[in-house]
């Protein structure tokens, strides 16, 4: 039985493959029967693995019976494209972590939120423990601070809002008046600095970068006891930063 399983899955996946071809040829829709016809599938075959694609939003069934293609798919072609981007940066950020020994990371600002994109690190150069999440965590973080000086004051205003900040060391800065004067002045800009305020023995440093309209950081983390490189690695964080918004501004 587990010989055959194989061939059957497979031969599924591509018949459902076909349906969705057959799908995205027609923009207003087509109905079941005309899709099983142009795919070579039994009528029954092809009922079955369209309300299978229905049910899990591939397909979209308008209200003559017609079969468009679903939501889903517009997402995946999203999430195809970013990673595409990241893709064409990820070597910057390969080497910006061979040169510092520093593992590097990479976050933008997308639905009111800071997120990680990409983190390249290694055996070597291991990333910093991530025990809170970077959403709630942009306060006490040099790339949430460095995002955050990239928005306007309103969205600014908005982001710090919805997000407490939370005391996540001894040294995180909880005073919002403070914050603000810290992330619209820091001390090395234009990059932004975590000096052990996201997690004690680690000092970060990052800088911004863009994916179109998109802001985002580029840092790196390192320990304490490597802290007073932070300005040498600031100058290098500069150079890559300006390949990586170049990278990622270029149309797929």
């Amino acid at each position: 039985m587990g010989a055959q399983d194989g061939p059957t899955l497979i031969g599924s996946v591509q018949r459902a493959f076909r349906l969705l071809e057959a799908v995205s040829a027609h923009e207003n829709g087509a109905p079941a029967k005309q899709l099983a016809r142009e795919t070579g599938l039994p009528l029954a075959t092809a009922y079955h693995l369209l309300r299978t694609l229905l049910h899990d939003g591939y397909v979209r069934k308008l209200d003559d019976g017609g079969f468009v293609l679903g939501d889903r798919l517009d997402s995946l072609h999203a999430a195809a494209g970013a990673q595409s981007l990241l893709s064409r940066v990820r070597p910057a950020l390969a080497a910006l972590r061979d040169e510092l020994s520093t593992p590097a990371y990479l976050t933008f600002y997308e639905d009111g939120e800071i997120r990680v994109a990409d983190i390249v690190d290694g055996p070597r150069t291991p990333r910093v423990d991530l025990w809170v999440g970077f959403e709630d965590a942009g306060h006490a973080t040099a790339l949430g601070k460095s995002v955050l000086r990239e928005l306007d004051a309103e969205a600014r205003r908005d982001y710090l809002s919805r997000h407490q900040l939370a005391d996540l060391t001894p040294r995180t800065v909880t005073s919002l008046p403070e914050l603000l004067r810290r992330i619209e002045s820091p001390p090395m800009a234009p990059a932004s600095t975590d000096l052990e305020e996201y997690a004690l023995g680690t000092v970060c440093v990052a800088v911004a970068v863009y994916r179109g309209a998109t802001p985002g950081s580029l840092g790196v983390s390192l320990p304490v006891e490597r802290q007073d490189r932070l300005r040498e690695i600031r100058a290098r964080l500069l150079t890559t930063a300006v390949r990586v918004t170049r990278g990622l501004s270029l149309t797929i």
